[in-house]
């Protein structure tokens, strides 16, 4: 079932990036008539002017949240793609950590004796399950990274993009707040490649598009994230 799967996986991902492939003439001239006939179920009709009223629909009932960059808006939707992308970093390092043998003893339970309530996940006394030695040390490394996020936060550096915007910041505050909508489907000609804020817009995008089939797919067949990754790959890291 695993080689089926992966195939599947290959078979969507060629469905997806298909979408952004350079349309010939006809069907660029198609696409142009059949835009100008908007209905609530034309995809090309909803441009950037239908994220525009919604982030200023909530700006004018939301002042206060949208003033901090909270709600629907274009950094919002990057710092959101931008830890998806992280996330699959962290999910890929993990798989590759727990089948190249680098989690010491991954299946040992932890002693309530020595780490007290915090290894207990359900249950109390002798009836009390506890968390495993891999689950534990993937839980902290991810503690420990979403405080390095809550730190940056906090006392950001002048240097990168804020995760919340302050109005005090000038030159970066007005350049989030400037930027415009990219749109269902934004501008992916060749201007657009290489190290582009559009490409990491759509890198965030398809990471989290991504995570959401990883997720469902957790869920449907009743396996953990890491053993559907490596399905997916094909049993390439463990």
């Amino acid at each position: 079932m695993a080689p089926l799967r992966t195939i599947a996986v290959f078979i969507l991902g060629i469905g997806a990036t298909a979408g952004f492939a350079p349309a010939t003439p006809q069907v660029a001239r198609e696409i142009s008539s059949a835009s100008r006939h908007t209905t609530s179920l034309n995809v090309y009709g909803m441009g950037s002017d239908t994220f525009e009223d919604g982030m200023a629909e909530f700006e004018k009932s939301y002042p206060g949240f949208a003033k901090w960059g909270w709600g629907p808006s274009v950094h919002a939707e990057k710092w959101n793609g931008r830890h998806a992308m992280f996330g699959w970093l962290f999910i890929c390092a993990t798989a590759y950590a727990k089948g190249h043998g680098l989690i010491p003893n991954p299946d040992q339970a932890l002693n309530m004796k020595d780490w007290g309530s915090l290894a207990r996940i359900s249950g109390f006394g002798k009836d009390a399950i506890t968390i495993s030695n891999e689950r534990a040390i993937i839980l902290i490394a991810n503690v420990h990274c979403l405080m390095v996020g809550v730190t940056a936060t906090v006392a950001p550096q002048p240097w990168f993009d804020p995760l919340l915007l302050d109005p005090n910041m000038e030159a970066s505050y007005e350049r989030a707040v400037n930027t415009k909508p990219y749109g269902v489907v934004p501008d992916l000609s060749y201007s657009k490649w290489g190290l582009t804020e559009t490409a990491e817009m759509m890198n965030g995008r398809m990471a989290m598009f991504g995570l959401i089939m990883l997720i469902g797919a957790s869920f449907i067949e009743n396996k953990n994230m890491l053993d559907v990754v490596n399905e997916w790959l094909g049993g390439a890291y463990y």
